[in-house]
């Protein structure tokens, strides 16, 4: 893998920085997808910045910060300025891993981040957005504390996350909003409707997560793989649901075949033809699995391929919700 196959750059919004066209995210490897093996993750972000990746996503509560200690651990030794950083806060846990809603409070923002700093082994971070919308605190108090923390230059720019056309509008009324991470996949594209042209209208672009749906539409997984994560807990991965999605993605390996591409590489090279605006995170926790998924920057999709590839899996295919109910209703982006 070279740096060429991930060039040209793309630019995170208006007023956010440049990247390479796939950046990847780093929850897996700490948190929700099961045990994953430390000296083989370091690996895999460090074959990641050779390949040309620049965008490295976290979040504090992953693994109740493992993720940021990994993350430092993977960058010791190399220039900071090669990595972009993107870090999510404001979820809460406890000792045994459970959830405890959000605080986006401005005393509990420095003090997320404070620790942030510390345990990544920075002054700075690159991007930084709360993870899910707080709604016990004014969106324009969270987004006045984020601005302040830019002008200290603690952070560079400021992104959100899972949050509907609305919301976007104010919160980049208080201050530019670089990019707004969202769930974005062929089996998930509820933000074509509203919150994409929303985003672009306001020049906000836009980090894709979930390109494969957690390993739904990689081409790798099998209906008794006996994985017991938490995706054993999610809509598409039970019951008839799941054998239906994996009908779809039989459909879409017979175009992937024609086309000599992995079914992940035509479902991540679909994303990125959907506009220079948007940059893919992939997941990959090992790195033949990156390999895999960054050698999607070499596939070129035609307009028949891309119509073949949409009639396979349609936007209203998929079965089951991307969450489950109670997680969906946490959703700004999902409030109709």
């Amino acid at each position: 893998m070279t740096t060429s196959l991930l060039s040209p750059t793309r630019t995170l919004g208006l007023n956010g920085p440049r990247t390479a066209p796939i950046g990847l995210g780093l929850m897996g490897m700490s948190d929700l997808y099961g045990p994953a093996d430390d000296a083989e993750s370091i690996a895999t972000i460090q074959a990641a910045l050779d390949a040309g990746v620049t965008l490295l996503d976290t979040g504090d509560f992953y693994g109740m910060g493992h993720n940021e200690l990994l993350l430092r651990d993977a960058l010791r030794g190399r220039r900071r300025e090669n990595a972009l950083i993107s870090v999510k806060f404001g979820v809460l846990r406890d000792a045994a891993g459970g959830w405890n809603g959000v605080d986006s409070s401005p005393a509990a923002i420095k003090n997320f981040l404070a620790y942030t700093l510390r345990r990544l082994g920075t002054d700075y971070v690159d991007i930084y957005r709360p993870a899910r919308l707080d709604p016990k605190v004014p969106l324009e108090e969270t987004m006045g504390t984020l601005a302040d923390l830019v002008k200290q230059g603690y952070i560079r720019h400021i992104g959100l996350s899972e949050v509907g056309a609305e919301t976007l509008r104010r919160a980049h009324a208080v201050h530019p909003v670089s990019d707004l991470q969202i769930e974005y996949s062929l089996v998930s594209r509820g933000i074509e409707q509203d919150i994409l042209p929303t985003a672009r209208e306001l020049g906000i672009g836009i980090t894709a997560y979930g390109v494969l749906s957690r390993g739904l539409v990689s081409g790798h997984w099998q209906a008794d793989g006996g994985r017991r994560d938490f995706r054993a807990h999610l809509p598409r991965f039970t019951g008839d649901n799941l054998q239906r999605n994996l009908e779809l993605v039989e459909r879409l390996r017979a175009i992937t075949e024609a086309k000599g591409a992995a079914v992940a590489q035509l479902a991540i090279a679909w994303v990125l033809s959907r506009g220079e605006d948007i940059v893919p995170l992939v997941g990959a926790r090992r790195r033949d699995r990156l390999a895999e998924s960054l050698g999607a920057a070499a596939v070129e999709l035609s307009a028949q391929d891309i119509a073949d590839i949409e009639a396979a899996m349609p936007a209203d295919a998929v079965a089951g919700t991307r969450y489950d109910a109670g997680q969906m209703a946490m959703l700004d982006s999902e409030r109709r």
